[in-house]
């Protein structure tokens, strides 16, 4: 049967994007939910819980190789309850499960791929797995029979296991139980530890994969200008990033992460919390050195999401997909043939030079473009100065937007308004807006502001944490709240509107009722109205984006420093001290509570 008009399973009527991408799959699928759950303890079936986000290349790739098999999809079916689980809607289990992964498989990632017992509790799990047995790695169907028959015939074994493994997830999402004496000392620290880490030809603080770190480079940004060696490891890594490949020069925006150490060859979704969380560097790399190439990386980035991202009446879809029909990157590779009919015969020869195309090419026999010549050398040239020069390569950048909007198919994009990861986007809006003279953005941030506060809070003041088709969805997250109040300060700094600060403090008086941890201080990721789950999270490392109690410590400094409230200081105190024995053992993970850290014993900067 077709796919297209396969009879569609119970996700068909979801909101989420990723969902509804598995609606006509043979898989009997269910959201993650009661009924589901229900069906497991009275059938007494092991529950299959697949994770994963609309615009996951490796998601789509289990999703054809096994989901879509009719053979799989009936095994599946008949040994397991099956649910899929979106984890832009569901962070809470996604941290959960992905913390259990780890813990099993000693890594993660999407999809992400776990096996429970009928109560919730995680006994295997994986991330990708390929249809047959191949690189060592199980194949999925292999996979399914084994687990299905230890948990008929060893179910022993499979409790023990679970309770080890939850045992363990529990102690590990409660994060430090002890806290850690804090002091200005160990930024110091931190500071040779980042340093230590530094690709210093590429930048970045990797080999591969290379993702581009926003929170630790936030973290460099404040230390910059005082600190010249941390202003030149900043800058080089800003520059390779902008280089093109990992950063789209035709469009603007970055993809989420780089495969190669050169920023060259990236997986190709585009996510908002990444132009939210480097436009704003780019703009402070402008603000320090004058150098204009920095501010048109930021204004080429926000003029993307403006132009792209931009849902109506206001806010910003989640993402970009990384594949299209055409295949995985098509959308942003040239042939050499395609290159030249879109510049135009008078600009072929510098065009191909200064993106750096060529008839062999850089990905699968075409090029992903990026720039091969400094603009001065590209003024040379052209007999003209640097202003002229980029001008001319704007003109070509036109051209090329134009024919690969005509050419080709575009990504999918995955239209929920998450509330934090749009807090983040109305931050580095009013920030950049401000900066740069750019009313246009200013203007985007306050709409998309005054939306989710219309929108998406009850009467009771509580913060929803999506919306999608015209309907606000869902409880807020410590994250929501966290980047959202962030956001808002910024429009604050940038508009001086009153309103912005009291509603940032309404907001911050919820989350503290809510979220706040009277026994060990900090925040929970889930508020005391959540649905109960196997453990209650508490989440402090900042990858992808910056942790919700870092953001939160770093809003309750400066919400209690502008509202005069000093418990509001000792309560990002606490926050700070609950994480500091843990922090001092990996600082990139923990950027985002270095820059509160810095902002506690460092005000005035």
């Amino acid at each position: 049967m077709d796919k297209a008009t396969a009879h569609a399973n119970r996700l068909a009527g979801e909101a989420s994007l990723y969902l509804r991408q598995h609606a006509h799959q043979p898989v009997d699928w269910y959201p993650w939910g009661p009924e589901a759950l229900a069906r497991a303890r009275a059938e007494d079936k092991p529950i299959l819980l697949s994770i994963g986000y609309s615009s996951c290349h490796w998601c789509h790739v289990m999703a054809h190789e096994s989901f879509d098999n009719p053979e799989t999809a009936g095994l599946m079916n008949e040994r397991f309850v099956n649910i899929k689980v979106d984890r832009e809607e569901r962070p809470d289990l996604d941290e959960i499960y992905m913390t259990a992964v780890q813990l099993i498989a000693g890594q993660g990632g999407w999809p992400l791929t776990v096996f429970l017992l009928p109560d919730g509790r995680p006994f295997y799990g994986g991330t990708y797995f390929p249809p047959e047995d191949r690189h060592g790695l199980p194949g999925f169907r292999t996979l399914l029979l084994a687990l299905s028959e230890a948990y008929r015939e060893r179910r022993q074994d499979v409790e023990r296991v679970a309770e080890e493994t939850t045992r363990a997830l529990r102690d590990t999402v409660r994060a430090a139980r002890t806290a850690g004496p804090i002091s200005a000392s160990m930024l110091v620290e931190a500071r040779g530890h980042l340093l230590d880490a530094v690709d210093r030809r590429y930048g970045g603080f990797s080999v591969r994969p290379k993702f581009p770190q926003g929170a630790t480079l936030a973290l460099l940004a404040r230390w910059a200008p005082a600190d010249e060696e941390v202003r030149s490891i900043l800058l080089h890594t800003l520059d390779q990033m902008a280089l093109g490949g990992m950063y789209d020069l035709v469009g603007g925006g970055f993809h989420r992460y780089s495969v190669d150490e050169r920023w060259l060859v990236p997986h190709f979704e585009k996510m908002l919390y990444d132009q939210a969380l480097l436009a704003p560097i780019y703009v402070h790399a402008y603000q320090l050195t004058g150098q204009k190439q920095y501010r048109r990386t930021a204004e080429q980035t926000l003029d993307y999401l403006l132009r792209e991202m931009a849902l109506a009446p206001a806010g910003f879809a989640s993402a970009q997909d990384a594949d299209t029909p055409e295949g995985e990157g098509r959308y942003y590779a040239w042939t050499a043939e395609e290159f030249d009919a879109a510049v135009g015969e008078a600009d072929q020869e510098w065009a191909r030079e200064f993106f750096g195309v060529t008839a062999r090419g850089n990905y699968h026999r075409m090029t992903l473009l990026r720039q091969s010549m400094p603009i001065a050398e590209l003024a040379r040239r052209l007999n003209t100065d640097e202003e002229g020069a980029w001008a001319r390569v704007d003109e070509a950048r036109r051209r090329l937007l134009e024919a690969r909007q005509a050419w080709r198919v575009p990504p999918a994009r995955d239209d929920k308004l998450l509330v934090g990861w749009n807090g983040l986007a109305i931050a580095a809006l009013a920030e950049a807006g401000r900066a740069l003279g750019r009313p246009d953005y200013l203007d985007a941030a306050r709409r998309t502001a005054e939306f989710i506060l219309a929108y998406l809070v009850d009467d009771a003041g509580r913060l929803s944490h999506w919306f999608a088709a015209g309907q606000a969805r869902g409880l807020a997250f410590l994250d929501d709240y966290a980047h959202l109040i962030f956001g808002l300060l910024a429009l604050y700094t940038a508009h001086r509107e009153a309103r912005w600060l009291e509603e940032a403090g309404r907001l911050t008086e919820q989350v503290i009722s809510h979220f706040w941890d009277d026994e060990l201080g900090g925040f929970f990721f889930t508020s005391d109205e959540h649905e109960p789950l196997i453990a209650r999270p508490v989440i402090f490392s900042d990858l992808p984006i910056p942790s919700g109690n870092a953001v939160m410590a770093q809003n309750l400094l400066t919400l209690g420093r502008w509202l005069s409230r000093p418990v509001w200081q000792e309560r990002a105190r606490r926050t700070i001290e609950r994480f500091g024995h843990s922090m001092t053992h990996s600082p990139q993970a923990f950027s985002a509570i270095y820059l509160a850290l810095d902002m506690l014993f460092h005000p005035e900067q």
